[in-house]
């Protein structure tokens, strides 16, 4: 058995005590292990054990007390259910629990809780249905159980047969039902509340605003101000939330307000939710008003003001303050990397997203499943396929976005044969394929002429259920087509099309046309694209440039005549260069 000096001096605290156990540290005998219970306050011992680094170090304070059957102390006793189940040491917890011949409600809701957080909820039933006496904490840490594992009736169950219910029991229910997406019955049980409290409105406003419903979250929050319930500083983190969600500048600088009358203007989560909400609304002189307010140490708020910088395309910006963050010794998150590593993708960077990568190495989060996905895009969109390879290896976890990001960028960089072996081994991985995944693989097979594997994937679409065939499908099997000279059998798939034509697929068709010079088709799908948009000035110029081609130039010069009439302007060219100051 391994004892350290440091976890002993943590309990001993007078010289006397320190110097016998000493003599324990060096002896390790049992007759050493019996005299440190009876010099060390047991409740304290059993206070720390949890924090204790070596298992072993906790049996040596816990077996004692066992052997002097101190467990029929409840006081103790507990202490010690709750070091075990903190170590989940279920097992012995309930082997403890079991001999206990006195329980009180406290313990015996400890072991309800301790079997909940140990991963068996079914244990934690027994021992609830074995409860002598429940009380309301018994009943709602058992609704939350259920709740967290999505079995919401039998949670409903239980809350039906709760003798008394306190709003505590009410907040779980409405908390269980939004977490589970049963966002009406979470309303209509907030409605039906005999008495709500702020934790009540504070779990309607954050349920509706995860949800996709800010707007309604907004006006809940109004009706908890217009009745004089004090908000939170939680109350005050979603309803801004909520604003930077519908980026409503004017509700957003009354929340504000309360804030500052409230005085939680320094709160960490409150001032990275208002970066957010500035950012959102395109204010990003105010998110740098409310950053300066104090030196922050927290990277929440330091990747809220990063996130805000790349959201407003001030992509430098955003990369000088990653790199302030390091400097200060803000050690980044996840979040963090995402944000950064999208700037310096926007800025085609390879040498910022080189030295990212380089600090996510550092950090042990390159093989995150986010930072990952991450550096694949950087590197494919930045023409480093191998890197973006070697980066979607690495990642420990692949998700959908993983799998995707990687054939996708296969296809840019005209890898059609690597696009297909990789979502061989996804559908070998088990990860469901969505649209995406299919866009990029016909992508993949139009830039590497690969037709009939085309087909036969655009064949196979239906047989996917995870899969909604969409225009984009059609348009790339469309550009695949033409590519290959069939602008017959393109034009062909477009009629018989599920849905109406957008634009983008009958450009796809018109560019087909210029490459076989073809007025005819060109004509006909010229005509679709400005009746869906008569200043779309990509088709004016398609147009134009095939009669041109085929020495029509009265034509061409009437299709520039009508494009400058309407006042359609060819949209300008651009490209950019990374300057060494960023």
């Amino acid at each position: 058995m391994e004892f350290h000096d440091c976890s002993v001096s943590i309990m001993i605290r007078n010289a006397k005590v320190r110097r016998q156990i000493g003599n324990f540290v060096s002896n390790r005998t049992k007759s050493s292990i019996a005299s440190l219970t009876t010099l060390v306050n047991p409740s304290k011992c059993l206070k720390i054990a949890p924090q204790a680094t070596k298992i072993t170090y906790f049996s040596a304070i816990a077996n004692p007390f066992k052997n002097q059957k101190l467990d029929r102390d409840v006081y103790l006793t507990t202490k010690m259910i709750s070091s075990h189940v903190d170590n989940f040491r279920l097992d012995d917890a309930l082997e403890l629990f079991d001999e206990t011949p006195v329980k009180d409600t406290v313990m015996w809701n400890l072991m309800i809780k301790g079997c909940v957080n140990c991963g068996n909820l079914e244990m934690g039933l027994k021992v609830f249905d074995e409860m002598p006496e429940r009380n309301v904490v018994s009943w709602t840490t058992m609704i939350n159980a259920l709740f967290k594992r999505g079995r919401i009736e039998e949670a409903k169950e239980l809350f039906c047969e709760m003798p008394v219910r306190d709003t505590a029991a009410w907040n779980a229910m409405v908390h269980g039902f939004f977490t589970n997406g049963r966002i009406q019955e979470a309303i209509r049980l907030f409605e039906q509340m005999p008495d709500r409290n702020v934790i009540s409105w504070t779990t309607m406003i954050s349920g509706l605003d995860q949800h996709g419903k800010s707007d309604e979250a907004l006006s809940i929050f109004g009706k908890m101000v217009r009745i004089g319930l004090k908000p939170t500083s939680s109350t005050l983190c979603s309803a801004m939330s909520s604003c930077a969600n519908v980026a409503n500048l004017r509700l957003g600088n009354q929340v504000h307000g309360q804030v500052i009358k409230l005085g939680y203007v320094h709160d960490t989560y409150i001032t990275a939710s208002m970066i957010t909400f500035y950012a959102n609304c395109k204010e990003i002189e105010q998110c740098k008003k409310v950053f300066n307010q104090k030196l922050h140490r927290n990277v929440v708020v330091w990747t809220s003001l990063l996130t805000g910088y790349g959201a407003n395309n001030k992509h430098a910006v955003a990369l000088r303050v990653f790199g302030d963050m390091i400097r200060f010794g803000i050690t980044p998150n996840q979040s963090s990397f995402t944000s950064v590593l999208n700037s310096a993708c926007e800025m085609a960077s390879v040498d910022w997203g080189n030295g990212i990568h380089c600090a996510a190495v550092k950090l042990g989060l390159e093989t995150d499943v986010y930072v990952g996905n991450s550096l694949v895009v950087l590197y494919t969109k930045c023409g480093n396929i191998r890197d973006g390879v070697l980066s979607f290896k690495e990642i420990r976890n692949k998700n959908t976005v993983s799998w995707n990001s990687v054939i996708v960028g296969c296809g840019q960089h005209g890898c059609g044969e690597w696009a297909l072996a990789f979502f061989s081994q996804m559908a070998k991985a088990g990860v469901a394929p969505d649209e995406i995944t299919f866009i990029g693989l016909l992508n993949s097979c139009s830039h590497s002429g690969m037709l009939e594997k085309g087909r036969r994937l655009f064949e196979s679409l239906g047989k996917y259920s995870s899969v909604e065939i969409k225009v984009e499908h059609y348009a790339c099997m469309v550009d695949m087509l033409c590519r290959s000279g069939k602008l017959n059998e393109a034009e062909d798939l477009v009629k018989n099309m599920r849905m109406e034509p957008n634009v983008s697929i009958m450009l796809a068709l018109l560019s087909g046309c210029r490459e076989q010079l073809n007025v005819q088709v060109a004509e006909r799908a010229a005509k679709i694209i400005f009746n869906i948009d008569p200043h779309c000035s990509a088709a004016y110029v398609l147009v134009s440039s095939i009669y041109a081609f085929c020495g029509r130039w009265s034509d061409a010069e009437r299709i520039r005549t009508n494009m400058r009439r309407i006042g359609t302007i060819k949209q300008a060219g651009r490209s950019w260069e990374v300057t060494p100051d960023g």
